[in-house]
């Protein structure tokens, strides 16, 4: 229960950034600030555990030498070898983490046009957007359920957006296009980020990771609000908050549940984040969501379940034939 617990949170987590984001440009900071004291607070947090994850091997290392074999020892001292990260594995990480960035900035500008309750729902599209990835590079096209699913997807986005009670012609259409290429690069992240030296220490590949996306956000921007003062008002506030639930719990949360749930249920579980960002943004932002919007968000989560639904029936009815 602990683990599913731990990406439960870790969803719920990400839910609350784009709220944070709308009050931080209420007070008048920029798209560049926003990202970059996000990250920068995430990059000093995932090093800090980074620092306390090896200081704590260290000392598991120094007590277990006490009462283990020379043969044992010389057995985990190859493991840790193979595991030791080098400078091409740190600079797989930190390219493996640039889509990171580029989604938070991609994310976060669509907030400048559009209401944050459809900008998530946008974000949301990165469902479909993987299944088409997948199909492509593998050229098999979506079968059965999956087709099901996306066709589900599409009609909760079409009641959860606004579009059947409003029309389309009330959105801005920068913000919509901003939205959509927020899931398709959200897509890309998922499909690079668990490829990229999966054996290192999550606490390490988290840290690298977040690297890349700071020098990403500091080239496209740079951190003036570090040298004119910006940082110490109100940003720091925003910075942390941001990091601190977008760059920092998710990622750990994430890493200590998922391997024992399976990324099948991680997928489920972490559908959260779409009903608790659609509340904050109705509730703290004071977005109007209609009953309609909010069938659109129970079908949009429903079309999130069915494929893992199946995969979880299937299991079962494999269990009972054993």
């Amino acid at each position: 229960m602990k683990y599913l617990l731990s990406v439960l949170f870790g969803a719920i987590s990400y839910g609350v950034l784009s709220t944070i984001v709308v009050l931080a440009y209420g007070q008048g900071y920029q798209l560049g600030e926003v990202v970059g004291a996000q990250l920068l607070t995430g990059f000093i947090l995932a090093w800090m555990l980074a620092f306390y994850t090896k200081q704590r091997e260290q000392r598991k290392a120094r007590t277990a030498s006490n009462a283990v074999s020379p043969v044992a020892q010389a057995a985990e001292a190859a493991k840790a070898l193979a595991a030791k990260l080098t400078w091409k594995s740190r600079v797989l990480l930190m390219l493996a983490g640039m889509p990171t960035a580029i989604t938070g900035l991609l994310y976060y500008h669509s907030l400048r046009y559009i209401p944050a309750s459809l900008a998530i729902i946008l974000l949301f599209q990165f469902t479909w957007i993987s299944v088409l990835i997948q199909a492509f590079s593998k050229r098999q096209r979506p079968k059965g359920v999956m087709m099901l699913a996306l066709i589900v997807l599409f009609g909760g986005t079409l009641l959860a957006a606004g579009i059947m009670e409003d029309g389309a012609a009330q959105f801005n259409w920068i913000g919509i296009i901003f939205g959509l290429l927020s899931a398709v690069s959200y897509s890309l992240l998922i499909l690079f980020s668990g490829k990229a030296v999966p054996a290192v220490h999550p606490a390490y590949r988290s840290a690298w990771m977040i690297t890349g996306g700071l020098l990403l956000v500091f080239i496209l921007f740079p951190p003036m609000f570090l040298f004119n003062g910006l940082i110490w008002g109100q940003l720091l506030v925003f910075g942390f908050l941001l990091g601190l639930f977008g760059a920092f719990i998710p990622p750990v949360l994430f890493a200590i549940g998922v391997p024992h749930i399976g990324e099948g249920m991680a997928g489920v579980l972490g559908a959260a984040e779409l009903p608790v960002a659609v509340t904050m943004s109705a509730l703290i932002l004071n977005e109007h969501v209609s009953m309609l919007q909010w069938v659109g968000v129970v079908v949009v989560l429903m079309g999130i379940l069915l494929p893992e639904l199946k995969r979880f029936k299937g299991r079962s009815q494999r269990t009972m034939a054993a």
